[in-house]
């Protein structure tokens, strides 16, 4: 859970919402002159900076009890957080590696399940409604996350992005199911970065937003706009780490928003 305060969300203001849009239609214009106009493209992190949760957390969770799997340590989450505390990528990549040797087939379906078991996932409607926006424009969304890829596609697809723009962590599939090797790049701190403009054959995106100091080199990615999110009030979880891009987002002078 990225947050477990109850306080009303901020939406964006009039005064943001005029520079997102001054900013939007100032690329479009230049797209729309360029002899040789390259793709618009925007780029979002996932928890934190479009939901209020954590999409792969929730369905490891929600798997541990619902999938079966086999060969799970006796605590599978202790386990988790003991491999994240060491070392982050083999830890986000485990959580993949467990379901190898189920068809990616499944897996989608179970992601799917674990979606429509909360109606009420805590989408941030402005940021939403800046992808909806986007998309107007002629904009290619894609979200960059340090989730398992399979586990956002669903939460993903109720903001408007479908899965083949959903850039997380995932494993090979061979004839359609689940290896243990890892794809690269690992999609957490400059690996989103990395994994985006692999995506997009280096066209750099217009506009990119995150929340922690881990999206910082998403958000230098981005050409026209920087958007820098934070979802906690209070110490503890993310924080720390809202708080350190938060100083970075002054001192480049970045936008800024906060949720809370």
């Amino acid at each position: 859970m990225i947050s477990k305060n109850k306080l009303a969300v901020n939406e964006f203001s009039p005064e943001l919402w005029h520079h997102l849009e001054t900013e939007i239609d100032a690329a479009v214009n230049e797209h729309q002159g360029s002899l040789r106009p390259t793709p618009l493209i925007a780029a979002f992190d996932a928890d934190g900076t479009l939901w209020d949760d954590d999409a792969g957390e929730t369905f490891f969770k929600w798997q541990i009890t619902k999938c079966g799997l086999k060969n799970l340590p006796a605590d599978p989450w202790a386990h988790y957080h003991k491999m994240k505390e060491l070392d982050p990528i083999p830890a986000y990549l485990w959580l993949a590696q467990i379901s190898a040797g189920h068809s990616i087939e499944q897996m989608r379906a179970w992601a799917q399940e674990c979606f429509n078991e909360r109606p009420d996932w805590p989408v941030f409607q402005s940021q939403k409604k800046l992808i909806e926006l986007l998309r107007t424009k002629g904009f290619e969304i894609y979200i960059v996350t340090a989730s398992i890829k399979w586990a956002v596609e669903p939460v993903a697809a109720h903001v408007g992005v479908d899965f083949d723009h959903v850039l997380g962590i995932t494993t090979e599939i061979k004839n359609g199911v689940i290896a243990n090797e890892a794809v690269l790049p690992i999609t957490w701190r400059q690996g989103k970065a990395e994994g985006l403009l692999k995506a997009t054959s280096g066209v750099r995106p217009v506009l990119a937003s995150g929340n922690t100091l881990g999206d910082i080199a998403l958000l230098q990615t981005a050409t026209r706009v920087r958007l820098a999110v934070s979802t906690q009030d209070k110490p503890g979880g993310l924080f720390n780490e809202e708080q350190r891009l938060a100083v970075e987002a002054e001192k480049q002078g970045w936008r800024r928003h906060l949720f809370r």
